[in-house]
């Protein structure tokens, strides 16, 4: 099973590691996967959303690059921007255990 646990919108940064490319508005929903005892399974969460480049597409360059958007209140989560409309997910967990992501 799956659950929406959180929707949020704003204005956030787009980073390449540490370096800020943009500004970009942003919509996303976080769903949390469970087990069937009801608790969280963290190896399931994911995050689905759309960028807002100001009427600009996406840079071709960006698409499919492994970025991090920085929400409003601070959070950073992961990205990978799918499409030139600046559809978003998550990348995928790092199951190395090595911290580079």
């Amino acid at each position: 099973m799956v659950k929406l646990v959180e929707e949020s919108a704003g204005t956030g940064d787009l980073l390449l590691q540490s370096l800020v490319l943009r500004q970009v508005r942003y919509e996303i929903k976080v769903f949390q996967g469970m087990f069937a005892n009801g608790l969280p399974n963290p190896a399931q969460r994911t995050v689905e959303g759309a960028l807002d480049f100001g009427g600009d597409s996406a840079r071709g360059d960006l698409v499919g690059a492994n970025l991090t958007l920085q929400l409003q209140d601070g959070r950073k989560i992961g990205i990978v921007i799918s499409d030139d409309a600046g559809t978003i997910h998550t990348r995928p967990v790092c199951t190395t255990g090595c911290s580079c992501c």
